[in-house]
């Protein structure tokens, strides 16, 4: 018994060190085998309607209680170590933590309106309070720039020297809203691991929560034993669940997350892991102060929140050029647009190990429910790889099928569209094509034009939407040839049957 926390802290870093590196990780030499931790997140599990990995964490918690909380989520385990880190500047390190109140109306309002917005169709309120993907957030938007420019400053350190042992890594791009969303989220947990250990597990997050009501009827649970316990406090104080009421001989199971830092404090054996053999009477638990502040912070975002997640989304739109409203481009295996933004959590794996950063998260471009997820930008040279498909292999949920290469090398993500009055063959009578040349398919190939010129022409059958074409453009300010994603993706046609046009081009037009 006296084991059970050591147990529990070693296998719950033997879990979140390698989702950890899964997110911070930019040379792509992480075994893949480490993807299959995620598979067993709950979220993801669920959003997959992965059967056999629900029932295996239902079993656990009924059996275990809230095991889940406390060794297979990472952000709970970020969490203990923010906690753990308060010892250095606490002065008063032995009584940390007391009883509190539970704030049962706001996690259980959190739990609904997550519920029921996602029967209504929008997947917003999973993809933002979803654990595991608020962690993925944090470690690809705010850490992994930082492990980013540490490795590009040693880098330039280490030439200077002679030594080429590092290499310089481009750094990811800066999405304002993803950003925000990551900060804010950084920050409320920090200040209430801070200060309070597992309280954002017991007021906001929607999975702890429904694990609590698990917890209730599980078969093992933290008891007292009465005629050992002197009512010391210690089991109180080292309680990061603030659910032990020492006075009372208590323990809200609702929220404990099964840490056993109780039983480790106890010198008594005042309190223990048991088997549940019947239901103990209820008491009325001491009041407390209910922090007012937090509690209007939390009322009025989810009111905020379940609102914008209900409203439809509207693509961004403007009038100068078609380019800037175009259709959102999904991720190859995503489907059809409602499928991905249903599943897809918004995690950013996916972005953070693309290794062509081709990948962004999104701002409003799949509307308000779908903030976070994924999504292509094409960019000089930056274009989604012919042979590549990490994407796919390394999603955590239903979102993106896995596919194989050949799959990939025909999935349709959008369709190039050629404007003529913006090509330089067209403004300014120069051979260029570019754009023919870097098509994979033969999607976008040459024809007869006018004085010996050739320009573009694109088989819409033929094209995957890669943006190899996009990328390349010398176009300005706007490129000719742009790809508009679609909502449906579909297999295209193989190119044996493209259209080829066998002129040598000696220069392009740039």
């Amino acid at each position: 018994m006296k084991h059970l926390r050591k147990i529990r802290i070693v296998l719950s870093f033997l879990f979140f060190l390698p989702i950890l590196l899964l997110f911070i990780d930019y040379t792509g030499k992480l075994p893949t085998q480490f993807h299959a931790l995620l598979h067993i997140q709950w979220i993801p599990a669920l959003l997959s309607l992965n059967l056999i990995v629900i029932i295996v964490l239902l079993v656990l918690s009924l059996l275990f209680g809230r095991l889940y909380c406390s060794i297979i989520c990472p952000l709970g385990t970020f969490q203990d170590v923010l906690s753990w880190k308060t010892r250095i500047f606490r002065k008063k390190r032995k009584y940390r933590y007391t009883f509190t109140k539970p704030q049962n109306w706001i996690r259980y309002s959190i739990l609904a309106l997550t519920i029921v917005v996602f029967i209504f169709g929008s997947s917003f309120l999973v993809i933002l309070f979803d654990p595991y993907s608020t962690f993925g957030r944090i470690i690809s938007q705010l850490f992994k720039p930082l492990v980013i420019y540490t490795n590009n400053g040693l880098s330039f350190l280490l030439s200077k020297a002679g030594i080429y042992s590092l290499y310089e890594v481009k750094q990811l791009s800066f999405i304002p809203l993803t950003f925000g969303i990551a900060l804010l989220f950084f920050y409320k947990v920090t200040e209430m691991s801070w200060n309070n250990g597992r309280s954002y597990c017991n007021v906001i997050c929607p999975v702890g929560t429904g694990l609590g009501l698990l917890s209730k009827i599980s078969l093992f649970r933290i008891k007292f034993d009465e005629s050992s316990c002197n009512q010391c406090g210690s089991c109180a104080a080292s309680c990061k669940s603030q659910c032990i009421d020492s006075k009372q001989m208590k323990v809200d199971d609702s929220r404990c997350v099964t840490c056993f830092n109780c039983i480790g404090a106890c010198k008594k054996g005042g309190i223990s892991y048991e088997y549940r053999f019947k239901k103990q009477a209820v008491s009325k638990s001491t009041d407390s102060t209910v922090n007012n502040g937090r509690r209007t912070f939390l009322l009025t975002s989810g009111a905020i929140v379940a609102t914008a997640a209900l409203a439809k989304p509207k693509k961004i739109i403007s009038n100068n050029d078609s380019i800037y409203s175009r259709q959102p481009i999904m991720p190859p295996g995503a489907g059809n647009l409602e499928h991905f933004n249903a599943h897809c959590t918004g995690c950013q794996l996916c972005v953070s190990k693309c290794p062509m950063q081709v990948l962004k998260p999104a701002g409003l471009q799949y509307g308000i429910s779908g903030i976070t997820q994924p999504h292509l930008i094409f960019s000089t040279e930056v274009f989604c790889t012919y042979n590549c498909n990490i994407c796919t292999t390394v999603c955590p949920t239903s979102a993106l099928k896995k596919l194989t290469i050949p799959e990939k090398k025909v999935a349709q993500i959008g369709i190039a569209d050629f404007r003529k009055e913006k090509c330089i063959v067209f403004t300014e009578e120069k051979d260029c094509g570019a754009c023919s040349e870097h098509c994979p398919t033969q999607a976008v190939h040459m024809i007869p034009y006018k004085d010996g010129l050739t320009i573009p022409e694109v088989t819409k059958d033929l094209c995957i939407g890669c943006g190899a074409c996009e990328s390349i453009c010398p176009a300005k300010p706007t490129v000719a040839i742009y790809v508009e994603g679609v909502r449906n993706q579909v297999k295209a046609k193989k190119p044996a049957e493209a259209k080829k046009f066998e002129k040598k081009i000696d220069s392009f037009g740039f």
